[in-house]
């Protein structure tokens, strides 16, 4: 699979939310390339835990902002980080109990999970922010 990159298309046009995705961005390629590598079960699980820990941040991160700023879309926006949350817990338990590590069908949906969510709804706060701040 190829490497996710950085580019203006990803930007929500506000720097520390920017400077996050790319964090994410980043850790996704390292996941990439170490399942591509072979790398060992338990550095791919670890970096999995490492994406999922860095998003919840994130995600706290932005809402923190929305927050601040009064966003209308809080609520929505809040419930999408939720079911992301969940939808990436579940995919890292289901690999954890079946002894299974990370398959290419599962960074393909990390892949979508990650840009789907930043060119979605993040680019409405994006906007948003971009206005208020």
């Amino acid at each position: 699979m190829k490497d996710l990159i950085w580019d203006n298309t990803l930007s929500v046009q506000i720097q520390e939310i920017d400077d996050d995705h790319r964090k994410l961005i980043d850790l996704f390629n390292l996941l990439n390339h170490a399942v591509e590598e072979g790398d060992s079960a338990d550095y791919i699980h670890a970096l999995l835990e490492e994406l999922i820990n860095c998003t919840v941040w994130h995600f706290s991160h932005e809402e923190r902002l929305m927050l601040k700023y009064a966003y209308d879309g809080l609520a929505e926006h809040k419930q999408e980080h939720q079911e992301l949350i969940r939808s990436i817990k579940a995919l890292q338990q289901q690999l954890l109990n079946e002894g299974k590590t990370v398959s290419l069908d599962d960074l393909e949906f990390l892949e979508h999970w990650l840009t789907g969510h930043i060119l979605g709804t993040d680019m409405d706060l994006g906007a948003y922010l971009g206005e208020a701040m």
